[in-house]
């Protein structure tokens, strides 16, 4: 990644920090939870195989919202370790409170911007997947450069998947699916899938949440991406 893409990677936002009200039960997880499954923040990167005491995939979730699908993929997969990324502070609450309530010990979890957790924690070549779903699609043109799913954030995460690993994107919006084809298509170093232009079938291991359930409801329609690292 250039200099410049790097920099607009640091200025733009793909997100807004969007507080929200405190549940007691979420305030009490992060007071007496985040010890034990958070991480701070800081310069130096990290080793994954030491933050888990172990060898075992490693998988990253970005902005992981109210945490449903990534306590659910914990719990149905614990021969894996996942990472998960979020700045809305009600969703990691509650995230830390389902994983104590399930037992599940394979998930750390940021409290800050994904793209700087990125560039500054993650090393190259450690991560098997990396999962973004229902990113919000800044729907309105002006916003579009908003978007996270961008050339220099795609870039930046075949750099960190493992030779193999996959980028499995995830919406409900027709137009940031396609988007993202766009995007992806013309990003360096990757294998759709499902072949040239298509979308993926849903994976096993991506459940469906409350929030996509709704949406089907409202007859919306759900796009999988996945882009395996050439």
């Amino acid at each position: 990644m250039s200099v410049s893409e790097k920099q607009q990677q640091r200025t733009i936002r793909s997100f807004v920090r969007r507080q929200g009200r405190m549940t007691p039960l979420q305030e009490r997880a992060l007071a007496e939870l985040w010890p034990r499954f958070g991480l701070e923040f800081s310069e130096p990167l990290l080793d994954l195989d030491d933050v888990f005491g172990r060898s075992a995939p490693k998988v990253l979730e970005i902005g992981f919202g109210m945490g449903d699908a990534l306590a659910e993929m914990a719990l149905n997969h614990p021969e894996q370790d996942y990472l998960g990324i979020e700045v809305h502070r009600p969703g990691v609450g509650r995230l830390l409170a389902k994983l104590d309530e399930q037992g599940s010990d394979n998930v750390r979890i940021y409290c800050h911007d994904a793209i700087e957790v990125l560039q500054q924690q993650i090393p190259d070549g450690s991560l098997d997947r990396v999962l973004l779903f229902f990113p919000d699609p800044w729907h309105k043109r002006r916003h579009n450069k908003r978007r996270i799913v961008q050339l220099g954030f795609v870039e930046m995460i075949r750099a960190k998947l493992k030779p193999g690993g996959v980028f499995h994107m995830a919406t409900d919006w027709q137009d940031y699916a396609k988007w993202m084809m766009g995007v992806m298509n013309n990003a360096e170093g990757f294998e759709n899938l499902a072949g040239e232009g298509q979308y993926s079938e849903r994976p096993d291991y991506r459940p469906i949440t409350k929030f996509e359930r709704r949406g089907q409801r409202l007859g919306h329609g759900i796009w999988d991406l996945l882009f395996k690292k050439m």
